[in-house]
């Protein structure tokens, strides 16, 4: 199916009479994504960011954002559940796109031959921007297009994808913007990548009206981390580093000093700190902090329990150094972070 043939986009019937008069007065820029379907791709992560852009055509009563989809080879692709869906043709056809977003999913690497990298280079050498869905960035990444670029990919990939390049600014978050580039680790994780896509261009009011549809109880970020087991972040060649966060996980009210640690897990505070160094790229007081304020958000967003019993319960004397060390991490104090929420 040619662009030609898309349906012209209408305003939704049930937008008020004003905000339709506004859109109609308004010049709308729409923002042309292209999706590029893998063999074996997830669906869900797919259809969810369509959905995202959906949502944000109907309830801003414009056509913000439209897309197309399509195969390497203009040959229709199966889904890792084994359904398959329409699409557009041939990537060599996607001229017009201004975001390609590669979506990925089991068996990525064999997948990743010399025409599809040879295609997706093209498109970097044309300035369009790029993005991976769930095992996407693996094709972005054997292309050499991640290289210098902070980006992540679903928690199962990432030790792999850390021997295999180890030049990656591999992150275990959620998703990951960085300049052109627009990675997630997939399952839903596609929703919070579109919604900061969004944001980034038309606002934080139609995230939240658009969250809301979609019965999030909040907007998640770059900050939010994959809950993953740690063997999957970093391998098991490295159980010593297991049992040390291990320890710190069941340590968060009466926090351990780095020397406990060490002494626990049978090695020197020297070795403990080059362990978190090499495979979790921060230092284990570092790793340990955002630990415990990992927690503390999560008891912020999920009871009534005053912020002063939050702090204490996750290993801080005193509310201002919680303040503090919560801001310095999320961007707001946790009070307001509450008040967020509500």
């Amino acid at each position: 199916m040619s662009d030609d043939n898309i349906a012209p986009y209408s305003l939704h019937p049930l937008l008020p009479q004003e905000a339709q008069d506004q859109a109609e007065i308004e010049p709308v820029v729409t923002l042309h994504i292209g999706f590029l379907l893998m063999p074996e791709y997830t669906l869900s992560t797919f259809s969810n960011a369509i959905g995202i852009l959906r949502m944000a055509n109907r309830l801003s009563g414009r056509e913000l954002y439209r897309w197309s989809i399509y195969s390497l080879d203009g040959e229709p692709v199966t889904s890792s559940c084994g359904l398959e869906i329409q699409i557009y043709g041939a990537l060599k056809s996607a001229t017009d796109v201004k975001i390609l977003l590669v979506c990925g999913g089991y068996h990525i690497r064999q997948y990743c031959t010399k025409l599809l990298t040879d295609a997706l280079r093209g498109f970097a050498k044309k300035k369009i921007p790029l993005g991976g869905l769930c095992t996407g960035s693996y094709a972005l990444a054997t292309a050499g297009l991640l290289d210098g670029y902070r980006c992540t990919i679903h928690w199962e990939n990432l030790a792999s994808m850390r021997e295999e390049f180890p030049k990656l600014q591999l992150s275990s978050k959620l998703f990951a913007i960085d300049r052109d580039r627009y990675t997630c680790s997939g399952g839903i994780s596609s929703i919070d990548l579109m919604l900061s896509l969004i944001a980034s261009i038309h606002g934080h009011q139609l995230v939240q009206q658009i969250s809301e549809q979609f019965s999030c109880d909040r907007v998640r970020t770059e900050k939010d981390a994959q809950r993953a087991p740690l063997q999957y972040l970093i391998g098991a060649s490295q159980p010593r580093l297991v049992d040390a966060v291990t320890l710190m996980e069941s340590n968060t009210e009466e926090p351990l000093t780095l020397d406990e640690v060490a002494n626990y897990v049978g090695i020197s505070r020297r070795q403990l700190e080059r362990l978190f160094n090499r495979y979790l790229h921060c230092a284990p007081s570092r790793y340990y902090l955002e630990l415990r304020l990992s927690r503390a958000r999560l008891l912020l967003l999920q009871t009534s329990i005053p912020v002063i019993d939050v702090a204490i319960s996750c290993g801080f004397s005193t509310a201002p150094h919680f303040s503090r060390c919560y801001s310095d991490l999320y961007g707001i104090p946790p009070s307001n972070e509450r008040h967020m929420r509500s």
